[in-house]
């Protein structure tokens, strides 16, 4: 721990002009944005267990556990002393008592246990303050969280595996799932020789009995490039069977309480992402059961997909409000040229730009929530949560990097160090965007939505035009994509322009609505004019910068 005092100045300088530690934040109450977002989107029963949260994965403490976390990665252990092999992977203690305290605290189970109007919410919030702290030990709770909907099509295991996965125990034992308090699922869907092409899928699965079908014994065979998340109890994954591409549930450990034949042959040295483990696994004739409808693996592995990405547009929202707060409080305490940071107009024009992203990827991500959780009732709400999870993840991954180098640029060179948070949310964030599908894959996914799902364009145009009115730039806005929505020979060339378009358009909306009339403006008159290309620090200078900093600022 960082004493709050130096013990003695060094004989030859004096440390001025140096910002504060920050020390403990509240994560909750420090974030009126937060709060009023989480009422509004239908979870107000959940704002004493979100309060409480806040200020436990805010403290000092659980920060430096996720910077052990990350400075000890992950070790692979594919024997044991006699030789006999284990494939098992040990962690830093640091990860365990973080991953304790998700289980725990219900990130990837609240949705599932507290099914109903703003469960979705909830869960997204656990999961928009967790990830400010660390996001490695999201990438498990992600995919435990993911997993329910597909799992539930197949009784035969959803009885007994549902129910370990909802468990607020975390037991991170390498034993069978049986003898365990709780389970977590992951995921294990790219190949070498495909990536997000999984239909190019090599690995093939031979019934095991005389049954076929959902719910049955399978042996699967081939190599998985890009595991992550390795010592998670089971994992879905995709293989081909002689009726196509179908999707199976691979435990680590058989029926028989052996150990399953899942080979990791090595772990993945990542950019960042440093606490999560991630491998490259063989399968050879390893056990599985169907889940879904034969030939159906894509449909049914699809609905984890659409969990795992709200995940990553929500967490990559959360790195940047940390970022922000981080800036901001550096800019606060430091100056230069006879001035704080704070007060240099240029610097102020660029705290308040990133103040605007930040509201605007986490205002949009918790909308998608609300829409997850009227989904089972409400058509329109099930289109607009099936198009605007892509949207936002497209484009709130896509903003992260971005804004958190800028952030980093306002520290100067105590931002580059590795003392500070920064270096690692930076890592960290490119891989919302290349997982579960990078940029050309949803974009082009928003396009299978506009053009398959009669509801996903009449959706997305309702929510938008509820704030027509309210700005010049949004309403045109608005009315140019009445024409981009109508698909032509050229959209597939065009579609990250016309996801953008959506995401920042939706983004418009949702601020007119809900946020004060100065960061409806400033946010429009930047993202929304023709001449906008997402520099960040060039609000015009009609925009209220000091109140659009008072209302993000924690302080």
């Amino acid at each position: 721990m960082i004493p709050e005092k130096p013990l003695a100045d060094l004989p030859t300088h004096q440390v001025e002009n140096m910002p504060p530690h920050m020390g403990d934040q509240d994560l909750w109450q420090s974030d009126q944005v937060l709060r009023k977002a989480v009422v509004r989107e239908g979870a107000r029963s959940s704002v004493p267990l979100l309060s409480a949260f806040g200020k436990t994965v805010g403290a000092e403490n659980v920060f430096e556990l996720a910077d052990q976390a990350n400075r000890f990665p992950p070790q692979l252990k594919a024997f044991d002393r006699y030789g006999m092999r284990l494939n098992q992977v040990t962690f830093h203690p640091a990860y365990h008592d973080l991953m304790e305290l998700a289980v725990q605290n219900e990130l990837a189970s609240f949705a599932w246990n507290h099914e109903g109007p703003g469960a979705h919410v909830t869960n997204m919030a656990l999961v928009y303050m967790m990830c400010q702290t660390e996001g490695g030990v999201l990438c498990p709770m992600a995919m435990t969280y993911s997993s329910i909907p597909p799992l539930r099509s197949t009784p035969a295991i959803s009885d007994e595996w549902i129910p370990r996965l909802l468990s607020k125990q975390y037991d991170p034992r390498d034993i069978p799932v049986t003898k365990k308090a709780g389970a977590t699922m992951g995921m294990f869907m790219t190949e070498k020789q495909g990536g997000s092409d999984v239909r190019s899928n090599s690995t093939h699965a031979v019934a095991e009995g005389s049954g076929r079908g959902i719910g049955t014994d399978y042996l699967l065979t081939g190599h998985k490039y890009f595991c992550s998340a390795p010592m998670c109890d089971a994992f879905l994954t995709l293989a081909y069977t002689e009726e196509g591409l179908s999707c199976f549930m691979v435990p680590r450990w058989n029926p028989q309480g052996e150990r399953n034949s899942l080979y990791i042959q090595q772990l993945k040295d990542k950019l960042g992402n440093r606490s999560n483990a991630s491998a490259e696994i063989e399968l050879q004739d390893t056990w599985g059961v169907m889940v879904g409808d034969e030939g159906h693996g894509i449909r049914t592995i699809i609905e984890m997909v659409q969990g795992t990405r709200i995940y990553c547009c929500t967490s990559s929202a959360a790195m940047m409000r940390q970022a922000f707060v981080q800036a901001l409080h550096y800019a606060a305490h430091r100056k230069a040229f006879g001035k704080y940071l704070i007060d240099q107009p240029l610097m102020r024009n660029v705290l308040a730009d990133l103040a605007l992203e930040a509201e605007s990827a986490m205002v949009l991500s918790m909308r998608v929530a609300r829409a997850l959780d009227h989904s089972s009732q409400d058509e329109s709400e099930a289109s607009l949560a099936r198009i605007g999870t892509a949207i936002a993840k497209y484009w709130n991954c896509k903003r992260a990097p971005a804004h958190i180098f800028e952030a980093m640029e306002c520290h100067g060179g105590s931002g580059y160090i590795e003392e500070s948070i920064l270096p690692r949310l930076y890592r960290e964030a490119p891989v919302n965007s290349i997982w579960e599908g990078s940029g050309n894959v949803v974009c082009l996914d928003v396009l299978r939505a506009m053009q398959r799902e009669e509801g996903a364009v009449p959706a997305i145009l309702a929510e938008m035009e509820q704030a027509i009115g309210a700005h010049p730039l949004l309403d045109s806005s608005i009315d140019a994509l009445k024409e981009l929505v109508i698909l032509t020979e050229d959209s597939e060339f065009h579609a990250r322009n016309i996801t953008e378009k959506l995401a920042l358009t939706l983004q418009g909306s949702l601020l007119a609505r809900h946020a004060p009339s100065f960061i409806t403006d400033a946010f429009c008159t930047s993202r929304l004019a023709p001449e906008y290309r997402g520099a960040f620090g060039t609000l015009p200078s009609s925009a209220d910068i000091g109140s659009i900093l008072k209302r993000t600022s924690p302080m």
